[in-house]
This record gives C-alpha cells, structure tokens and sequence, in this order.
C-alpha cells in the first residue's frame, strides 16, 4: 500500500470530501459568533482542551472550539487514519513518497533496543561516536594541531543543518562548558568574517554540516574557514585536525580534504530539519557533554512516546495540529505568532518558521493532485516582553486574525538561585498570561482608541522548567504536529522541492553579474538589476578587491 491510499487501496479523497470536513464546515459558521469569554467559563470544557506530557502543560482551552467542535475535530484525524498513517512514521515506511524513502528522524532519539531496523545497525554506533569526540573535546583530550585545547568552535551549515543546532546550544548554554559557539549560515561574507574575528587558528574546530555535501552556502563558507586556517598556520595537517564533517555523502567530505574518522554520517531517512538528534547536534554535544545531550534525546523520545500511545482526546500533537486545522481551514487565519516568554528560547520562532512552513507550504497532495484547501499559515514571532512593545500592538487591535503560542516556562532555572531575579521571572510569567488572556477576552473600553476586540484563539504551553528533557520534549512536540496537519491535508511533509528553482537561476545570475560580457535573459527587471549591481562592483573588482579580507 503506498502513501497516496487507502487501507482498502483506493485513492484517499482530498480533505474537503470528506464526512467530518462537512460537518466543520456547518460548526464554523456558528464558531464566528461565539465568544471565547463565554467558552472559557466552561470549566469542563477547559479541562477537556488541556493534557500533559513530558514534563510540558499543553493548554489549548483559549481557542475558539468547543467540545462538539472537538469531537468533529477528532473524526476527521479518524476518517484520515492518523493512528495507522502514525505506526507508518515510525515503522520505517516510505512517508516521504516523492523521493520514495521514511522519515525516521524518532529514530534517532530512541533506546537501542527501539530501534527499527533501517536504522538499528548505524544510529547508536554513529550516536556513541559522536558523544566519545564531544567528550573528548570537552576534557581536552582532543586538541588543534598544535596540541592546544580547542576553545571556539564554527559550526557552518544552513537550515536544518543549523537552526537546531543554534537554538538549544543558546538556550541550554552553561557556564561550566570551555568551548564559545559561532553558527554561520548566510553566504553573506559578513557572516564568516564575525565568526572567524579574533579566532586563534591554534584553537577552532569547525564543523561542516551538509547533508548532500552540495550545499552552496554551506561549501563556500566551509572553503573560506579552510583558506582563513591554511593562510595562518600554513600547516595542511591543521585542516585534517580541526576540521570535522556530518555528511550523507561521506565520499565527498573525504576527497574535499577530512579524515574519515572525523565525518559523521547522515542518512537518507532524516530530512534537515529533522535532524537535530544526529550528529548535526554536535554543538550540543559538545556543549552539554555526553549526559546533556542524552537528556535532549530523551525527553523527544518521551514526547514519541505520548504521540503513539496517548489517547486521540488527549494527545498534545495531534490536538495542536487539528486546532491548527479548524482555525486555518474554518475560521480562515493565515497567520501564526511564536511567542516565547523566555529569553533562552529567543530561537524557538526562528526555528519553527522553517518546520512549519518548509515541511507543510505545500499545494499538492500525495497523489500529485492540488489540495483544494489552504495549507500552512504564515509563521513568525519574538521573545517575550520584548514582543509587546514591538508587533503586539498588532495582535490587539489589528483588522489581521491570527493565532499564537504562547511558551512560558514556570521555573527560572538559574542555578544556583538568584533572588535578586525572582521578580523578573514573575514578571515574564504574568506578561505572558497577561497578554493571552487580553487576546481572549478583549477590552471592551468607551474609548475607541483603547477598545480591543479581543477573541483571538491562542495556546498556552507551560515547561516545569527549561532544560535538555523539557526542550527536546517541546522539539519533537512540534514536529508530531507538523506531521499531523500534514496527514489531514494529505501532503508530504519531509520534502522541500519548492526552493529548488530559485536556487538553479541563482547559478546563471552568478556568473551574469561576474563577467561583464556575459549574455543576460529575457527578464528585463532582472536584466535592469544584474547591469546596476554589474556597475556597481565594477571599480572594486579592476580594483583587486573582490572578497573582504579579514
């Protein structure tokens, strides 16, 4: 049976045919005139829209639904078969129809023992590998070529290969760790220059994150370390000692120059932005140490374990990604605000922007055919407070509908304590209660000016505390959901061929914009804007200086 049918293997009808979809479709018309201040004084019902897993709170309860919503809700998941479409995801089978492969990213965070067979014989070999270098590195016993400790290290990738990874080595820093942490992804020559400026070429370790090992960015910016290093030290073993690879294609991380011992494999199976748990985590290995990093693994794990095993009415993933359904699909919200209230976690919209909307900013279903409804909303958020003297204004009294997450974490985790902070840490959590329950409930004020509609539907979610567990629990959290609304909208969510073609006119306008008498196409605004930026950098390069040097 492939991705694109039915458990009878007859073609899955597109969402909008089906039973429970036209039964939404009669609920939201009267969803429109209802009032979440009325909704929220049920108290059963409040309690019906909470559940708990892994150490996180999941309070969905300010949300314009009530419980025959959510039970229409829970059929359409039924009438997708999302438990089977679940067990698939995490058996191995090809999810992934357009390049025919799984998607077993869950893979990677589990026991040994759990482990299914397309992976049971490379991820918990690759897996202790990479904790025995990170520990390695931490303790010193692996050093530059000139015998020194490292003390910086460059992790150079681009998407999945470093939105992860930047995030939870941000969020989970400590100050015991010896090593500084800089990601370069743009191929902006700025980005490279930062993180190489006052580096000592004795004491960085770069690590090389690309999965096809093709990546422009990624390759051009790993060319430039490796020139920055060659030029200071004019040592080639020095390149062989502090540069370290995580590569699909490890023949070709090898003949760019790095010892086999030193490149990680990725595998087919795991998409970019699904692989924080590999060996592309190697900063937070590096900086959590062996214990941290299994801390991460684990508590996703935990959250995998709820997703398969928790029952539809109080499964966090899957209740998420059908309020995500009702609210883009009936209620017509094309937006969606990530609102962390803590600092640490000044990433996490960064991070989701691309899982959500690379995973799911699709228009075409499993079988090729368009999917006649509306797909993901557009993604982005801010930290916290810091929000709300910026776009917030917006949320309140804007003519846009929206929907948000807010994530609060109830301890302030410093350790050792700090009362000096505690009022801080009190205040961050009522700005964040605060301002959810304004968007609920409104402000009905005789002051036009003043007055705010209220009624807007957000979701709560409250960590115990912000560590390894909580946050690898809140990361894969995300991605069942992500997978979730992808099953109801029947689209594959582990490619991302859409930003292939760009990419392709990127390699021909390059070579436009550097040979002055290189032949321009058709298109007159860019054939305008390559002339301009020509004429531009023309006194530069008869110049000799092309590319900063630093």
């Amino acid at each position: 049976m492939t991705e694109d049918q039915s458990a009878s293997g007859e073609p899955r009808p597109a969402a909008a045919d089906l039973a429970a979809w036209g039964r939404l479709a009669g609920l939201a018309s009267q969803a429109h005139s209802a009032s979440l201040a009325s909704l929220l004084r049920d108290s059963a019902r409040c309690r019906a829209l909470r559940s708990a897993a892994a150490g996180i709170l999941f309070d969905f309860s300010r949300q314009p639904i009530d419980l025959v919503v959510l039970e229409a809700l829970l059929e359409l998941a039924e009438e997708r078969r999302w438990k089977a479409r679940r067990e698939a995801l995490f058996a191995g089978e090809p999810v992934n129809t357009s390049e025919n492969a799984p998607a077993l990213h869950t893979a990677l965070r589990a026991p040994d023992a759990d482990q299914p067979e397309a992976a049971a014989q490379t991820v918990p070999a690759t897996r202790q590998r990479l904790l025995a270098f990170a520990e390695s590195v931490r303790d010193g016993r692996r050093t530059g070529h000139t015998g020194r400790a490292f003390q910086r290290v460059v992790h150079i990738g681009i998407g999945g290969s470093q939105l992860g990874p930047e995030l939870v080595a941000e969020a989970l820093r400590s100050a015991d760790c010896p090593l500084t942490f800089h990601f370069v992804a743009n191929i902006d020559g700025h980005a490279i220059a930062d993180a190489l400026a006052d580096a000592d070429p004795e004491t960085t370790l770069f690590i090389v994150v690309s999965k096809s090992f093709t990546t422009l960015e990624t390759l051009t910016n790993a060319a430039t370390a490796r020139n920055w290093l060659l030029e200071r030290t004019n040592q080639p073993e020095a390149v062989a000692a502090q540069f370290v690879a995580v590569t699909a294609r490890t023949e070709a991380a090898t003949a760019w120059g790095l010892r086999p011992e030193n490149i990680f494999p990725l595998w087919n199976w795991v998409g970019g932005r699904f692989s924080l748990w590999s060996a592309v985590g190697a900063p937070v290995a590096l900086g959590l140490g062996k214990a941290g990093f299994e801390a991460l693994l684990d508590g996703a794990h935990a959250m995998d374990q709820h997703f398969r095993q928790a029952p539809p009415e109080a499964n966090a993933p899957l209740l998420a990604a059908l309020i995500d359904i009702w609210n883009i699909n009936f209620l017509g919200i094309a937006n969606h605000a990530v609102l962390p209230y803590d600092h640490r976690l000044r990433r996490l919209p960064a991070y989701l922007q691309q899982l959500k909307t690379e995973s799911n900013g699709k228009s075409t279903r499993h079988d090729g055919s368009d999917t006649g409804v509306h797909t993901i909303p557009v993604v982005w958020g801010g930290e916290g407070t810091t929000g709300q003297h910026a776009f917030h204004q917006m949320l309140h009294q804007g003519t846009r509908a929206f929907s948000a997450d807010f994530i609060l974490t109830g301890l302030d985790g410093h350790q050792p304590p700090r009362p000096e902070l505690a009022d801080h840490h009190r205040w961050l959590l009522a700005n964040g209660l605060g301002q959810g329950q304004a968007m609920a409930l409104g402000w009905a004020h005789e002051d036009p000016h003043r007055a705010a509609p209220g009624n807007h539907g957000t979701n709560t979610f409250v960590l115990d505390h912000l560590d390894a567990s909580s946050l690898g629990a809140l990361l894969a959290f995300y991605e069942h959901r992500v997978f979730c609304q992808g099953l109801i909208w029947d689209i594959n969510s582990f490619d991302q061929w859409g930003v292939e073609f760009g990419k392709r006119l990127a390699e021909t306008l390059f070579e436009q914009l550097g040979r002055a008498g290189a032949a321009l196409g058709p298109d007159a605004a860019t054939h305008a804007l390559v002339a301009h930026l020509r004429a531009l950098n023309a006194p530069a390069k008869e110049e000799g200086n092309d590319l900063p040097h630093q």
